[in-house]
């Protein structure tokens, strides 16, 4: 019997748009038939990432290209560094245009060496978004199925 892929969707939000992109990850995951626990950084009580096989990690920008503190402080209660871990986050180029756009989510996919790239949400996921958010969970899927179960180590492949 093959077991049932697990995932954590762990966010911060405080405009409530990391955490629509949050819910909108959760169901496409729940369509797939994924099973699927969710983590609100500085509200809920610490998870352990090791029972899951891929770690949705959602954040926003903030102060000119930074990762909230309470985001630094998941990563430290963690304490290591999970090799599956996709990272999500909502942003706004009316403050710091193109080059700060999301720059949490860049210095999350680089720090964590994850094998996916990063997903990026101009404010709202509403509209057209909504299909980069089904789009971008099934990369991730794809890839995560591949590897359940074997070598923790998928730093090598990167989805496109």
């Amino acid at each position: 019997m093959v077991s049932k892929l697990r995932t954590l969707i762990a966010y911060l939000t405080y405009s409530g748009n990391t955490q629509e992109v949050a819910t909108l990850i959760q169901e496409n995951l729940q369509i797939k038939g994924v099973e699927t626990a969710v983590h609100r950084i500085g509200i809920d009580p610490p998870v352990d990432p090791a029972v899951y096989d891929i770690i949705f990690l959602g954040t926003f920008t903030w102060d000119r290209g930074s990762t909230p503190d309470e985001v630094k402080d998941f990563i430290l209660e963690v304490g290591y560094k999970p090799d599956n871990v996709a990272i999500f986050g909502t942003g706004d180029t009316q403050f710091g245009g193109d080059d700060l756009f999301c720059r949490a989510v860049d210095k999350l996919v680089k720090f964590y060496h994850s094998p996916w790239r990063g997903l990026k949400i101009e404010q709202s996921p509403r509209g057209k978004q909504e299909q980069f958010v089904k789009d971008w969970v099934e990369g991730v899927l794809d890839h995560g199925k591949n590897h359940a179960g074997k070598s923790k180590d998928v730093r090598t492949i990167k989805s496109k």
